[in-house]
């Protein structure tokens, strides 16, 4: 399958290292790109560094990155850092993230995202093309800031799931993110996009399909209790209702615990929006994602019984 590429998966039951780990496999194996985000173990562009420093062909892409946790000059100055001591082409992803990161961990303000996101775009996108800076918005600015190494190359994805970002990822971003998205969900965005883009050319759509090879017990818990994390929040509940899972959403929203719903999510929601089984199975779920209008899908491979996914990534084989 052509247009492949890795996620780094932040999975809440391995070590945290393990992440050099997948980075390795993935670029052995003969993936183009490889997907950094950002949680509660590594910063993303210390750890793409790290990555690209053992791995100079792959084309790393960092993010989703919360638009309310990091400005336009930090931002700027993470890609152009990664960029030039690695040699690697370098992308960036941003993305709303939630209240529990933005306000609860940062102490920052979690609101006007789509605002703070268009504004962020804005001004970042003339940074790194190396100008310098002066750009007044409503809650984003910077002025008199140049990059001493600009990225003119890089690529500004952008995180989206509900109507408001999708739109704006369509008139601003050269890529959206969808994750754990069904191929119907990714229809209606493919085509939400298209309508508009209002005459610039449509934005490549990526998402993220979380697999796992021949899985046991143990994959499907894994899978499951990160799954639950997403039961809850809008727009991901209302899509796991129209999947027909209704009552678990209402369970999450009630305030059931994510061990709970993790011990609750059946197979068949697994089977709804990750891709489990033999590898011909696994690459025929993954056409279904590009058959509904991706243009690429990034796997997030699950390694609970594939330390590394070093033989989930060897099946797939970037190809």
């Amino acid at each position: 399958m052509r247009n492949l590429e890795v996620v780094l998966p932040f999975w809440l039951d391995r070590p945290d290292q393990e992440a050099m780990e997948i980075a390795l496999a993935a670029s052995q194996n003969g993936f183009g790109a490889l997907w950094i985000g950002e949680m509660a173990t590594y910063d993303a562009f210390a750890l793409a560094t790290a990555i690209g420093l053992r791995a100079p062909q792959l084309r790393l892409k960092i993010g989703p990155l919360a638009v309310g946790v990091r400005g336009p000059v930090t931002l700027a100055l993470g890609v152009s850092t990664v960029a030039s001591l690695t040699g690697n082409p370098v992308d960036l992803a941003l993305g709303a993230s939630s209240p529990a990161i933005v306000s609860g961990w940062h102490n920052r303000h979690w609101t006007h995202h789509l605002t703070v996101m268009r504004e962020t775009i804005e001004c970042l996108r003339p940074m790194l093309d190396g100008a310098r800076t002066n750009y007044t918005g409503r809650y984003v600015g910077s002025h008199g800031f140049r990059l001493r190494s600009p990225s003119p190359e890089t690529r500004i994805a952008l995180g989206a799931f509900g109507p408001g970002m999708i739109h704006l990822a369509a008139q601003h971003a050269d890529e959206v993110v969808l994750n754990l998205a069904s191929p119907a969900r990714v229809a209606e965005v493919r085509s939400a996009i298209d309508g508009a883009a209002s005459g610039r050319p449509a934005p490549r759509l990526t998402v993220w399909v979380p697999v796992a090879l021949n899985p046991d017990a143990a994959a499907h818990t894994q899978l499951a209790g990160q799954l639950g994390v997403y039961l809850a929040p809008p727009g991901y509940g209302e899509m796991f209702s129209a999947l027909g899972f209704d009552d678990l959403v209402q369970r999450a929203r009630s305030g059931a615990t994510r061990r709970e719903l993790a011990t609750a999510i059946p197979v068949e929601l697994l089977d709804q929006v990750c891709a489990l089984g033999s590898a011909y199975r696994i690459a025929k779920q993954l056409q279904a994602y590009t058959d509904a209008g991706a243009d690429c899908v990034a796997v997030v491979p699950s390694t609970a019984q594939d330390a590394g996914a070093r033989a989930t990534l060897a099946a797939l084989n970037g190809g």
